[in-house]
């Protein structure tokens, strides 16, 4: 058991879209991950995820809508919904989900990861 400062974790990252993970905890995972630019749709099928902003602002992309999530605020997105984060700037974001959850759900592509790195 030793704390964690998120500030010095987020310098560890230095590429967008590829997340750490910070902690585990009942199954679950705190990962920490840079967000630039635009994401892809995609959607997980077995697992709800919890977005935290951290520092900066992203919009979080529905089909039919989208949510700017700013610093201090977080959303929950429900299993089934299909969504796509987008960043105009860098975004600093804690995600907390199962340790299943694979960061582009139902789809494979150049930014699956499909087994996180420790930050």
């Amino acid at each position: 058991m030793s704390k964690i400062n998120l500030a010095e974790k987020f310098a560890q990252i230095r590429e967008p879209w590829k997340p750490r993970i910070a902690a585990e905890l009942n199954g679950q995972m705190v990962k920490l991950g840079k967000f630039k630019g635009a994401f892809v749709f995609h959607r997980h099928d077995h697992e709800d995820e919890l977005f935290l902003v951290v520092k900066g602002r992203f919009r979080m992309e529905f089909r039919d809508h989208h949510e700017w999530i700013e610093q201090g605020e977080f959303i929950v997105v429900p299993r089934g919904v299909e969504h796509r984060p987008v960043a105009q700037e860098e975004c600093s974001v804690l995600l907390f989900e199962p340790a299943s959850t694979v960061n582009t759900g139902n789809l494979v592509n150049e930014r699956t990861v499909r087994e996180p790195e420790r930050v």
